[in-house]
């Protein structure tokens, strides 16, 4: 979510009210600051030299926690070699130490629209370990190849010391590729992601590219608009899958890993699904699979944004699942992915991907795993979900649309049902959620004079309230 000055003015007390609730832990500890300057001191970098590559980062521009290198190039013959570096944490975060200590406790990096707080201390996260252009780093170095079509024949990864030449933006990314100024290296993102979306589609991957959230202060008031997300985005987005792909199948063939799984959607999902895109007046032929469906929706029109962010809210909840000794789950797949799957390219911002990068390094390198992985997997599910990621996210979004509206209550606005408590066999509905058009706002809405609400109806909902201070719903529509 971005915001602008004024926007984060009229919020920063509720954004610092939100993180003393959930505890969140602003600083780190002295000790915990000097076991970074030591591990800094101590560590052993006897990694291979890949410095001859030449590297870039493609991240927001005020971005210094930098994960993730690439390097893209046409393999003699056909097809692509895709190098991908990703930050090298464990050189530095010994198990037990300090620093593993507090990561364990803040299981990944927050992000609010006025601050971030980090896993690791910043010496490490936005100094030493991160991929910052012109500074040699130590890295877990991803081989992929791929064949003209972009599939993939062949990956390993090994660590390797790399360098960075330059750290790009997406919106600069996106119009060098726009205008035709782009290097090589640009355009064969362009052509390798492309391929590898082709790919997805293949495979029954489902992609919903919802927006991001901008509050904005306009005219004398607040904003809230959504921004659409950069084809650049995607294409490296699909390097990162891709190498959550190959990570997964090597921990399945060497016997030992961790992967983040997902079941398919119900029957009875799919069903209500159905139902939700014909009151929304989107057609669904019974013979399309979903997949195909939110391809192609346009998350800038209305009624495919209601039901994307509908969809979404009902996909089946994603799990870590440990295994070690070839005793391989059954259920190993990521629905939305389609594929088996695994976290393992942002160790700066969550911490299972420390664990899963050491399992594949010992894996290609015909190893066993590592000790301190092995002594950490029956309780790292549990650890991971202490995450506050989510919950933070969803409170900061209830406190942003309670912002833009808080001045406005009394006032009617065009909204469409997108939920009710038909769901939860109630025949006659009165209460469910609303979608917004302008502002881009989903909320609880409640009918007062006993009318029952209709999914998919369009109708004038009252705003009865907008506190961003409120203990219940922040935001509330009444249909009068």
């Amino acid at each position: 979510m971005h915001m602008s000055d004024e926007a984060l003015d009229a919020l920063g007390p509720a954004l610092v009210e939100l993180r003393a609730e959930l505890k969140i832990p602003l600083v780190f500890p002295k000790r915990v600051l000097k076991a970074a300057d030591k591990a800094v001191a101590e560590a052993q970098l006897d990694h291979k030299d890949a410095t001859d590559l030449p590297f870039f980062t493609i991240d927001p521009p005020t971005s210094k926690d930098l994960d993730q290198a690439m390097h893209l190039e046409r393999r003699p013959g056909g097809g692509f070699r895709v190098y991908y570096a990703i930050a090298d944490v464990a050189t530095y975060v010994r198990s037990g130490s300090p620093l593993d200590v507090e990561a364990r406790d803040r299981i990944e990096t927050l992000y609010f629209p006025d601050l971030k707080v980090p896993l690791h201390p910043p010496l490490l996260s936005e100094d030493v370990v991160s991929l910052l252009p012109g500074k040699p780093r130590p890295a877990l170095l991803w081989q992929h190849d791929l064949d003209a079509d972009g599939n993939v024949t062949a990956s390993s990864v090994s660590r390797a010391m790399v360098c960075s030449r330059a750290k790009l933006s997406y919106e600069g990314v996106q119009q060098a590729i726009d205008d035709g100024t782009a290097e090589e290296c640009l355009t064969l993102l362009r052509e390798i992601g492309t391929l590898r979306e082709t790919v997805e589609i293949e495979r029954g991957g489902i992609s919903v590219n919802l927006p991001d959230q901008e509050v904005t202060f306009q005219d004398g008031s607040f904003r809230l608009n959504y921004v659409a997300m950069l084809p650049v985005e995607g294409w490296n987005e699909q390097i990162s899958l891709m190498t959550g792909m190959a990570a997964a199948q090597i921990m399945i063939d060497s016997g030992t890993g961790i992967l983040r799984t997902q079941r398919e959607h119900s029957a009875q999902v799919v069903g209500r699904l159905h139902e939700i895109a014909t009151c929304l007046g989107i057609d669904w032929d019974l013979g399309v699979p979903y997949a195909t469906l939110v391809r192609d929706l346009d998350p800038t029109k209305r009624e495919h944004m209601a039901f994307l962010t509908e969809a979404t809210t009902n996909m089946p909840r994603a799990e870590y699942a440990v295994f070690r000794d070839h005793q391989t789950p059954e259920h190993t797949k990521h629905a939305t992915i389609a594929a088996p799957y695994t976290h393992c390219t942002a160790p700066l911002r969550r911490l299972v991907d420390r664990y899963t990068g050491e399992l594949c390094v010992a894996a290609c390198a015909d190893k066993p795993p590592p000790k301190w992985v092995l002594d950490a997997l029956r309780c790292l599910p549990c650890d991971l979900a202490r995450g506050k990621g989510g919950v933070a996210g969803r409170q900061t979004v209830d406190l942003a649309e309670a912002v833009v509206l808080m001045d406005r209550e009394g006032e009617m606005f065009d909204a469409a049902v997108i939920d009710t408590d038909a769901e939860r066999n109630d025949p006659d509905p009165l209460t469910g959620r609303v979608y917004l058009a302008d502002p881009a706002v989903l909320a609880k809405i409640t009918s007062t004079d006993g009318r029952k609400l209709r999914l998919g109806a369009s109708v004038r909902a009252r705003l009865e309230r907008a506190d961003p201070t409120s203990d219940e719903d922040k935001v509330l529509f009444t249909l009068p």
